[in-house]
């Protein structure tokens, strides 16, 4: 477009925004900014709006506030952009403190809004305040969708009240979708009961027989329950439908090129340097006193092959290029495709510490900010 000598408008600017917040380029996204500064393209409420939501998903919490709080009007998306950032970032205190000011300021909220404030309560497993949250959206007359049941669901399974969620899912005056059972299933796996487990797996197996996720689920809940039988009889299910798994997939941005991994890559042409990277790192980790969790890696094979496995997860990989190329205090930002492991989530706590990096991961579910050996989610996601 440039190329052509068309100036681009406001329009053009939200899509481009929108590109870098999805794709987690955050060197893109603040050129993108800094172009829009350049060429005096009105910083309309859609662009600040677009620019808080590239910033918080792309992990620049900070500077999403910063472009917020300097908006002299705030409608309801953006106050609910600004809510629902604050929240995957696991800073609850500020989204629940700024879903305050937005009632002060007379502005209606609306179910993405809502959607924020219930995450919020989920990922610090504020119970109490979830219910009161809850009340406060019928109240203000916004109907809930099914997006907010599962915020309910997430929040009471992450509380450990896993039949206190199941009864809820009963009482839904909606049937529940395909991501109630999913949430419902993931919290299963810390319970000793069977009964919710299998319910959920066969609510899920009915809806989306051809979604691998919900077999990989399972299969990671019998692992973790060492019953292998069941383990093959779900790899066997997904042989008989045709259903392949979507691989772990994390990238960082270098120099404004996203690059990309996967579980046990070998493609990149620096691979001999990040596994050189990798094994410094493995080395370090065990010193500090580090004991693989294998019981992340869902086969029935031996300890030091399951190890091994662990090693090269696609954000082991992502992280381990980012430190290659960059030095400190360069932020290590990296996007996941799924939600991080429970060993790699360690591992990056202690790297963050023996190498003194701030690396930021994106999941599936949320943002984990590591800075000497602590992860902003407080080890509650």
């Amino acid at each position: 477009m440039q190329e052509v000598g068309i100036a681009p408008d406001e329009v053009t600017m939200v899509g481009v925004i929108s590109a870098c917040a999805k794709a987690g380029a955050l060197d893109l996204g603040r050129w993108v900014h800094a172009f829009i500064d350049r060429k005096g393209i009105e910083l309309d409420l859609e662009i600040s709006t677009a620019l808080i939501d590239m910033y918080a998903k792309c992990g620049a919490i900070e500077k999403a506030r910063e472009v917020f709080d300097g908006m002299d009007v705030r409608d309801t998306m953006a106050w609910g952009s600004m809510i629902v950032g604050l929240a995957i970032h696991g800073h609850v205190k500020d989204a629940l403190e700024l879903f305050s000011a937005m009632l002060d300021s007379q502005v209606k909220p609306n179910h993405v809004t809502f959607i924020g404030v219930l995450s919020a309560c989920a990922h610090s497993g504020l119970v109490s305040d979830g219910r009161r949250y809850w009340s406060t959206m019928r109240e203000l007359g916004v109907a809930p969708l099914m997006e907010h049941y599962g915020c309910m669901v997430d929040l009471l399974c992450r509380a450990g009240r896993l039949e206190e969620a199941y009864t809820f899912v009963n009482d839904m005056p909606i049937v529940p979708n395909s991501v109630i059972w999913r949430t419902l299933l993931v919290g299963c796996k810390n319970s000793r009961t069977s009964d919710e487990a299998e319910t959920a797996a066969e609510q899920l197996l009915q809806l989306e027989p051809l979604n691998a996720e919900n077999y990989v689920l399972l299969a990671n809940l019998y692992a973790s329950r060492c019953q292998w039988d069941k383990v093959s009889r779900m790899r066997k299910k997904m042989k008989d439908h045709g259903v392949k798994v979507v691989a772990g997939c994390s990238s960082t941005e270098i120099d404004g090129f996203v690059h990309e991994f996967t579980v046990g890559d070998d493609t990149h042409p620096e691979i001999e340097e990040i596994r050189e990277m990798l094994r410094d790192i493995a080395e370090r980790v065990r010193r500090a006193g580090h004991e693989p969790w294998t019981s992340a890696v869902l086969h029935d094979v031996v300890e030091e092959e399951k190890e091994s496995a662990l090693c090269e997860h696609s954000e082991r990989l992502a992280i381990a290029y980012g430190m290659l190329k960059t030095a400190a205090p360069v932020v290590v930002r990296v996007v996941k495709n799924l939600r991080a492991c429970g060993d790699c989530h360690e591992v990056t706590k202690i790297i963050s510490k023996i190498y003194g990096r701030e690396i930021i991961v994106r999941d599936r579910v949320r943002f984990h900010r590591f800075v000497n050996g602590s992860c902003s989610c407080s080890d509650f996601w």
